[in-house]
Parts: structure tokens; C-alpha cells; sequence
């Protein structure tokens, strides 16, 4: 059963243009937690045939933000303040999985953490992790 707080949270991801864009999907949505799934695409990779260092960032960013969300009121919306992301891997495969979480909850800032992993003939491989801070704002209904 599809919760009210889920229901939210995908209609929020709907609303983002850039992910139709990019082609990534909103795969699980729990209370503090968020994963989103992108597959392989040639035209989201570098010169070297690696998915770039912005597509994995952008979709661990939406994973923290949405799992930060996740905690929040309804009427509420996400920003990003910020984030580190450190690449320890090429992110190379089949597709790019995000999972971002809650480490700290507040009502207006909130602490996340996120990883990225590449998905390969069914194994996953670690290639980047990202911790940001993420604040609460008023929905105001209009494409963030």
C-alpha cells in the first residue's frame, strides 16, 4: 500500500524535468531513505565512456533531498545548502543506483548522506558517496 508521504515524494520527483531528462526512475521511497535508478545511456557518459561525475551527483543529490522530504510536513519542499561528493570508482555499468538517507532530521535543516553504486551483471559496485545538508521550505506548487 502506497502511503500519503509516498504519493508526495513521486509526485514531487515527477515534477523534476531534468530527471524525465536524464531517463532516472524514483525505485523506493521510505520514511528517512530514497533510491533512484538510472540506466545506462551513451549520451550521460564522459570521453572515456564512464557515466559523468555530474549525472552521479545530480542523482545522489535527489536521493538525500527526497530522503530528507521524506521527514517533513506536507506542504513542505527541499533545497539543497550543500554537498561534498567524493568519486571512489568509474561509475561504469548497466545503471547507476542512488540511495540517500537521513542522518540527522531537522525542522529546517536536515543532514544527509548518500551513495552511488553501479550496477553491473547483477553486482553492485560502490563509486561515490555525497553528504549534504538539505533545507525545509514552503511548497509553493511551482517546479523547483
Amino acid at each position: 500500500m502506497i502511503t500519503e508521504m509516498e504519493k508526495r515524494i513521486r509526485k514531487s520527483f515527477d515534477r523534476q524535468a531534468i530527471m524525465k531528462t536524464i531517463g532516472a526512475a524514483m525505485a523506493e521511497v521510505k520514511s528517512g531513505q530514497t533510491t533512484i535508478v538510472l540506466p545506462f545511456r551513451g549520451d550521460l557518459t564522459q570521453q572515456h565512456g564512464f557515466f559523468h561525475a555530474g549525472i552521479a551527483a545530480m542523482i545522489a543529490d535527489n536521493a538525500c533531498g527526497y530522503a530528507a522530504l521524506t521527514l517533513m510536513p506536507a506542504g513542505a519542499a527541499v533545497l539543497t545548502v550543500e554537498f561534498k561528493v567524493n568519486f571512489i570508482s568509474p561509475a561504469q555499468g548497466e545503471a547507476l543506483i542512488a540511495r540517500g538517507r537521513v542522518l540527522k532530521p531537522g525542522r529546517t535543516l536536515s543532514v544527509c548522506s548518500g551513495e552511488v553504486y553501479a550496477r553491473d551483471g547483477g553486482t553492485e559496485k560502490l563509486v561515490a558517496t555525497m553528504l549534504a545538508t538539505m533545507i525545509a521550505k514552503k511548497d509553493s506548487g511551482m517546479v523547483d
